[in-house]
């Protein structure tokens, strides 16, 4: 495992991290996932991230649990506060300080910590002033309950309204949490420059385009049993966008490539976003121990210029460049 420094920061992260979206607390049994952490942690995995909106909390639990009795100095913890986890009360969600307060409480408890290395903020919220929310996040960096701050899906000027607030308030504003891989670059006209400028890294979700770059979806082919694209309450909406058929057939394209590079295609697409150099880590996610063994070997792969272009020629008009798809609720 190699690790990168997370934006201006001090904090060393590795540069594949662990995600339980989607799984822990309701797609994998309990036993699986503790197998799934281990794994990451055998692999040199030590960032974990996750959400109190995960599973309806039970995400952070899972893994609160999972890593019990490891030293907790040696790990990066990353949660995130903003959709509503309760009964949907009037203050059940967004960025006000209460939300932030009693979130972040709730979250320590089920982690299992004193503190949290990183609190994301998960959307920004446009019903909260922007002060009242970076100044809870400072009061919870004040009492220790939180080292570093960062955001999930913020716009390029919500980033920069963010960071001159942090700047203020003296607080570490690190990183942004955006969808990106080869066939999603929304964030790279204005989201990374606008970060490269105020100091944060990214910490990228679905590197793998929610398992179509690992090849499975065969372009012609009914999708595979038990994959995402057949399970409605797993991510089958979020999926449906990459499964065009002729996004299918450029991917299918690309397995040459990544056969000569001596990956298989989804540690290309792990090994591209790493090649960003304002993407401090990946973020993957499992179901079987096997999978996180597999998508590690991308950790510390240098892809080349010609590698790189031919990528692009291979999957031309199918990537999504629109800047304006980074957007909040």
């Amino acid at each position: 495992m190699e690790f990168r420094r997370l934006g201006r920061s001090g904090l060393n992260v590795s540069e594949i991290s662990y995600g339980n979206w989607l799984t822990h607390g309701s797609q994998v049994e309990e036993d699986q996932a503790h197998a799934c952490i281990k794994a990451a942690l055998d692999a040199g995995i030590t960032t974990f991230d996750t959400a109190d909106v995960y599973a309806n909390t039970a995400a952070e639990s899972v893994l609160g649990r999972g890593l019990k009795g490891q030293r907790r100095e040696s790990l990066e913890i990353f949660t995130k506060v903003f959709w509503p986890t309760g009964p949907k009360g009037p203050n059940d969600k967004g960025l006000s300080r209460k939300h932030i307060m009693e979130s972040a409480n709730a979250s320590l408890k089920r982690l299992g910590t004193d503190y949290v290395d990183l609190y994301q903020a998960h959307r920004f919220d446009r019903t909260v002033p922007l002060e009242e929310t970076m100044l809870a996040f400072a009061d919870l960096v004040r009492q220790g309950k939180v080292l570093y701050v960062g955001v999930s899906e913020w716009t390029a000027e919500q980033i920069s309204r963010g960071a001159a607030l942090a700047r203020e308030l003296r607080i570490p504003f690190v990183s942004n949490q955006p969808q990106y891989n080869m066939l999603w670059r929304v964030i790279e006209d204005q989201v990374i420059p606008a970060s490269e400028r105020e100091g944060l890294s990214q910490i990228v979700w679905s590197p793998i385009a929610q398992g179509v770059l690992t090849g499975k979806y065969k372009p012609g082919q009914d999708y595979p049993a038990g994959s995402r694209a057949t399970d409605e309450k797993g991510g089958a909406n979020m999926v449906a966008r990459f499964l065009d058929e002729t996004v299918l057939k450029r991917v299918a394209e690309l397995e040459p490539l990544a056969k000569q590079a001596g990956l298989s295609l989804a540690q290309l697409a792990v090994a591209w976003v790493l090649q960003n150099p304002n993407v401090a880590s990946a973020i993957i996610g499992a179901s079987r121990p096997e999978q996180v063994h597999e998508n590690v070997k991308a950790a510390g792969k240098k892809l080349d210029a010609d590698l790189l272009k031919a990528i692009d020629d291979v999957l031309g008009d199918v990537v999504e460049r629109d800047a304006s798809l980074t957007k909040s609720p």
